[in-house]
């Protein structure tokens, strides 16, 4: 086939961008191909089976999911960033309206927490308190906002700041309201977490934190990520784009925690 001379061909590209939907969510369907490659159902199921064949999926009725849950790769910050966009977007629109004039708002690293920080731009009289590196430059430019990012290591995959350098920092910290990103959300595990070290350091801002909120879009509900940082039960309530179903919804239903659902425009 020689690919390796005329590069990567438009098929090939499509299943690239398959699979990096499919580690993301962990499971996806014909539809989902069809509505967010524009592609027809035929050539979504050619490309399942082909990539079946390969060893890199298991097809199911109406789909695909990778052969262990949950995924067992992080995944970098610039290649999920643009996953799931517009939920995103309204989550981080949700969660900057719960902020008020003179209040310390803490920030964990993640894709939707970057985008809570491009919220709160258009504020002023607001400290912010992050570990994260990318968040601190979205807002090291705006005049209205106090900022305070924590010391630390460097996490590739994340830009968070993490190690004895930040714990020390955000111990001596009192944070206001705090959102927190995570990697997956159960009944069981609670927040979880792909990194040890990030997760020492949401543990730490939530306990200095007057109010907390954990921040997820609906493809983290169900999934547990290897490190646990907290239980559901331990934030005051969720910011999503739907209402969480089966045991999450359940387990936040029965102990009366605050499910705030953000309004999502329809993804043509």
């Amino acid at each position: 086939m020689r690919m390796s001379e005329r590069g990567p061909n438009k098929g090939d590209k499509r299943r690239e961008r398959i699979m990096t939907m499919l580690k993301r969510q962990g499971k996806i369907t014909i539809q989902e191909i069809i509505d967010a490659l524009h592609c027809s159902e035929a050539t979504a199921r050619r490309d399942l089976d082909s990539l079946a064949r390969q060893g890199s999926l298991i097809r199911t009725i109406g789909g695909a999911q990778l052969d262990h849950l949950p995924a067992s790769r992080e995944i970098p910050f610039h290649e999920k960033k643009q996953l799931l966009l517009l939920e995103k977007e309204a989550i981080a629109a949700k969660a900057a309206a719960m902020v008020k004039p003179g209040d310390v708002v803490g920030l964990t690293g993640g894709t939707t927490t970057y985008l809570i920080a491009k919220a709160l731009k258009e504020l002023r009289g607001i400290t912010v308190v992050t570990n994260a590196v990318n968040i601190a430059m979205e807002l090291a430019d705006c005049d209205g906002i106090q900022l305070v990012l924590t010391g630390g290591v460097m996490r590739q995959n994340s830009y968070e700041l993490c190690g004895p350098l930040a714990e020390k920092v955000v111990e001596g910290l009192n944070i206001g309201i705090m959102f927190a990103g995570v990697d997956g959300v159960t009944a069981e595990q609670g927040l979880t977490t792909y990194s040890e070290q990030e997760a020492v350091i949401a543990r730490l801002m939530l306990k200095r934190s007057v109010s907390s909120y954990a921040v997820f879009d609906h493809t983290k509900v169900g999934r547990a990520s290897l490190f646990s940082f907290a239980g559901l039960d331990a934030v005051s309530g969720c910011v999503t784009d739907r209402q969480p179903e089966g045991e999450v919804g359940r387990y936040l239903e029965e102990r009366g925690i605050p499910v705030y659902v953000a309004e999502t425009a329809a993804v043509p």
